[in-house]
């Protein structure tokens, strides 16, 4: 019966897709993994049973529906699940569509919505007693002048919707504040104001997956040993770690948004009053999903069990210190931008560490690394990717 469990993942590309690809792969379930691209890094998997290339949900977001509904109609997929915002948002916005055919175990739209929306999140989490940086929440661009004597500075000019660090700005002095806000609304309407939480406390992440009775069934905290771009972006190298403050203000904000399914809320702790600041809420699977694998917390494996209303395995805790590594180009970037390049702590240079995963070499599967590199051929042709590589020479 196992074997013929069907399930399609799609955002073949990101190591998310990849962990979850091996997650469920190897426990004998049959997986297609979807992409824009005929290249893409999951699809060089030995777990990835089936490579279905469809239309670009970013430049032709009809298309992808119809080919998805067509998709799920033919092959009788049990579970459904999208690996990036906006197939998230797609699907979950037209599951009504697809849940005749398959099943699609995430939290409504709405919820989906709020929750990739900073200045709700910001405003919920002040509501219900989360810490959060101070914040302003500009109403219109002929505010902001007024503002400006608030500005703390050092300030963070924020995009109220977005992921990692597109789009983020900060300002050290007062004088180039207008002109930087100015810059950013253009493309990012209304940005949000933050002040600059110092470096020298802990950036956590908490994972979730809660179940229909929106009862948490696992949970996963990690921490941010290094990052790229360097003042803030996505974890290029992560440990395992416990945090009861943050678990407990992660599953707060959870609750208060009704949610069902997984997600990752992103706190950094103010080294000025020691309390963990809410960053954001990532809703859908999360960048660092393969050190939560590795550690011992499969989220794909449990949100499946979910899905088919199986007994999900009762989660007994995880293996802390374990540590998960983006080296290529994500850790080799860090260390080129860090001054402290070669005081870091662990070294770049620590290539062999028996207590590291890495992101996408694994050796009993280790084709998905060149699967990786020959991306880049994708840059010539292909517009999903060319966005990709936009958006990270942004971040830099």
């Amino acid at each position: 019966m196992r074997n013929k469990t069907r399930v399609l993942l799609t955002d073949g590309h990101w190591a998310k897709t990849l962990a979850a690809t091996r997650s469920l792969g190897r426990r004998g379930i049959r997986v297609t993994v979807g992409e824009s691209t005929p290249i893409a890094t999951s699809f060089f998997s030995r777990y990835c049973s089936r490579r279905w290339v469809y239309p670009s949900p970013y430049f032709q977001p009809e298309a992808f529906l119809e080919a998805l509904i067509k998709e799920v109609k033919s092959r009788d997929y049990e579970v459904l699940i999208p690996m990036e915002e906006q197939t998230t948002l797609l699907i979950t916005r037209y599951r009504s569509l697809l849940e005749p055919y398959t099943r699609i175990p995430f939290t409504a739209f709405s919820a989906l919505d709020q929750a990739r929306r900073k200045d709700e999140v910001l405003r919920l989490a002040l509501k219900i007693g989360i810490p959060i940086p101070k914040t302003l929440f500009p109403e219109s661009l002929e505010a902001v002048p007024d503002l400006i004597p608030e500005v703390p500075i050092p300030a963070v000019i924020k995009p109220r919707i977005g992921s990692g660090s597109a789009g983020i700005v900060y300002v050290y002095d007062q004088k180039d504040f207008w002109p930087a806000y100015q810059k950013v609304h253009r493309k990012y309407p209304l940005p949000l104001i933050q002040e600059f939480i110092p470096p020298g406390g802990p950036a956590l992440g908490a994972s979730f997956l809660f179940g229909p009775d929106r009862e948490p069934l696992a949970y996963f905290i990690h921490k941010r040993i290094r990052e790229y771009p360097v003042k803030g972006g996505p974890s290029t190298l992560r440990e395992s770690s416990y945090d009861p403050e943050v678990h407990r203000l992660g599953e707060s904000l959870l609750r208060a948004l009704d949610w069902f399914g997984v997600a990752m809320v992103e706190f950094r702790y103010d080294p000025r009053d020691g309390r963990p600041k809410l960053m954001e809420i990532n809703p859908r699977f999360w960048g660092s999903l393969p050190l939560a694998v590795y550690a011992g917390v499969d989220f794909p494996y449990l949100l499946f069990q979910m899905a088919l209303e199986q007994p999900v395995e009762k989660m007994k805790g995880y293996a802390l210190g374990k540590r998960c590594r983006w080296i290529l180009p994500g850790d080799l970037l860090h260390f080129i931008k860090n001054p402290e390049r070669f005081r870091m702590k662990p070294s770049f240079f620590r290539f062999f560490d028996k207590n590291t995963a890495h992101d996408f070499y694994q050796p009993k599967d280790p084709l998905p690394v060149l699967g990786r590199l020959l991306t880049l051929i994708t840059l010539l042709y292909d517009q999903d990717m060319r966005r990709l590589l936009h958006e990270r020479i942004q971040r830099t």
